[in-house]
């Protein structure tokens, strides 16, 4: 046991939605992570405590991208502000997620199919990384990125 505490790494990133079915099939089905976990309707103190919300009813879901967990929440009441389907990337707050992908252009090629929004075809960054940015279907930046040269630094190690 660590006495002082340590961060492993990051465990999951979440969204917030009012399109909960939208962004269940755009993760799991268009991008294809595995669902893991799935609460239906949650209603609880310790859940307002955390989020600092009175009288919480919400459902999520877990997905898991690799060593990483994507959770999406649909607040039932209190219902939240809509957010901003265009906010740049410039916008402060979290911005995007990124992916680690293999082979970029089949997975590109497959989304575009599939009606999601690219801001353009993967750009290729010194012939060490190829790299675009996409909309989920609220709106928020997500990066596909493949890193093709191995001693780039930030190089993911799959074991």
């Amino acid at each position: 046991m660590v006495e002082e505490g340590i961060i492993r790494g990051i465990h999951h990133t979440s969204f917030t939605t009012q399109n909960f079915e939208g962004m269940l099939h755009f993760y799991r089905d268009l991008l294809g992570l595995e669902e893991i976990f799935r609460n239906e309707l949650i209603q609880s103190e310790i859940l307002d405590y955390i989020s600092g919300i009175q009288n919480t009813t919400l459902k999520n879901v877990m997905l898991r991208a690799g060593n990483m967990i994507i959770e999406i929440f649909q607040y039932i009441s209190p219902e939240g502000k809509a957010g901003n389907p265009n906010r740049p990337a410039n916008d402060v707050g979290l911005t995007h997620v990124c992916f680690d992908v293999v082979n970029i252009f089949p997975i590109y090629n497959r989304l575009k199919a599939a009606g999601v929004e690219f801001n353009c075809e993967p750009q290729n960054f010194k012939d060490r990384v190829w790299s675009t940015y996409g909309r989920d279907p609220d709106g928020n930046l997500f990066e596909l990125q493949e890193i093709i040269d191995p001693s780039h630094p930030a190089m993911l190690k799959w074991d």
